[in-house]
């Protein structure tokens, strides 16, 4: 049988937060067998850019990455976010490694195409780089990850948090039975927007495409949701989708999403 692998991707309004911040990683660093965490750090990046003087541009809540926000993004998530995530999970005895997807040719990717929108230095992942993660996990290292990819000709790339999550799930199945967690501020996938215990605690494929239908699932959540089942079809066990106590062992409150 497989190796069990888990890949933890949180978003960046658990990292703005200190004190989850720090129970997320004492719950990541309890974790038994490989893992790999992955972060963004959007908020954190438009702070930054603010106090530059460097404005964030979006688009249906969609960040373009001109030049300077490249630079931006770079110093944040692969600097200022990524070494206090390795720092303090090294404090809590786990030996992190921090990555970007240039780092060990991890995940290559290409510029996003210019129609209908020119969404600038944003990278759309072409493959993963499974053979050199399985060396580094295989050596007790636990690698971070933040949103940056490249394209092997020396270009980085604003990259999706949880598409880089899920292309690692897939990238990395056929070595590990691997578990995909997306770590946010909800408890799950609600059933009402407003109720925030209406969790729906199983999604298959088939409840999917009904609650698509009927814009249960919708906005935010459709694009969360297609990395998902993208996962699913491509070999990844299972996938989970709550609020950090879903780390734990002994809880059941989440939602798990299976073909």
């Amino acid at each position: 049988m497989s190796k069990t692998l888990s890949i933890v991707k949180i978003g960046g309004n658990l990292i703005e937060d200190v004190d989850k911040l720090h129970e997320i990683l004492d719950l990541f660093a309890k974790m038994d067998g490989s893992k790999i965490l992955v972060h963004g750090g959007g908020k954190k990046a438009t702070e930054v850019g603010n106090l530059l003087g460097i404005e964030a541009k979006m688009t249906n809540g969609r960040r373009i990455t001109d030049a300077q926000s490249l630079e931006v993004a770079i110093m944040v998530y692969g600097g200022l976010v990524n070494k206090n995530i390795v720092a303090q999970l090294q404090a809590k005895g786990t030996n992190a490694i921090g990555m970007s997807g240039a780092d060990g040719n991890s995940i290559v990717a290409h510029k996003r195409p210019v129609k209908p929108i020119d969404f600038g230095f944003v990278g759309d992942v072409n493959a993963v780089n499974g053979t050199g993660i399985t060396t580094l996990l295989n050596a007790h290292f636990t690698p971070v990850f933040c949103a940056l990819t490249h394209d092997g000709k020396g270009q980085l790339f604003n990259t999706n948090a949880d598409t880089i999550a899920s292309e690692l799930a897939i990238g990395l199945s056929g070595d590990f039975e691997t578990t995909l967690y997306y770590c946010f501020e909800k408890k799950g996938v609600l059933n009402d927007i407003s109720d925030e215990n209406s969790v729906i605690q199983h999604i298959d494929s088939e409840k999917y495409t009904k609650l698509v239908k009927e814009r249960v699932i919708a906005d935010g959540m459709l694009p969360k949701l297609h990395n998902c089942f993208h996962a699913l079809q491509n070999n990844v066990k299972q996938v989970c989708i709550g609020d950090h106590t879903m780390l734990e062992n002994s809880s059941s409150n989440y939602t798990k999403l299976t073909l």
